[in-house]
């Protein structure tokens, strides 16, 4: 069994037990965390739309943290411009408890 839920502006297939990162929640390590904006949920074959409604998906948050630094870098010929910097996007690592169907 499996659902496809969204989370900061992205979307997700999850089963239980699974660990995934989403964008960044503001809650503390070891707090339960429901997603409702489920699209779809697989269990004998596929239902979606208003068929899981009233669908819930359950986790446990696990870790904050920030991701690896990819480095952003401008450059415009012939004008001396260059400009370096870099970006660490937040993320919250999350367990997947229940999938309520």
């Amino acid at each position: 069994m499996y659902a496809i839920i969204a989370t900061g502006g992205k979307q997700y297939k999850v089963s239980e037990g699974d660990v995934i990162r989403v964008e960044k929640l503001d809650m503390e390590p070891g707090s339960a965390v429901t997603f409702d904006q489920v699209i779809a949920i697989s269990d004998n074959g596929l239902k979606v739309a208003g068929d899981v409604a009233n669908s819930t998906v359950t986790a446990t948050v696990m870790e904050q943290g920030r991701g690896k630094k990819v480095i952003v870098y401008k450059y415009k010929r012939k004008t001396g411009y260059h400009k370096k910097n870099g970006h660490r996007q937040a993320y919250t690592q999350v367990k997947i408890d229940k999938i309520n169907a």
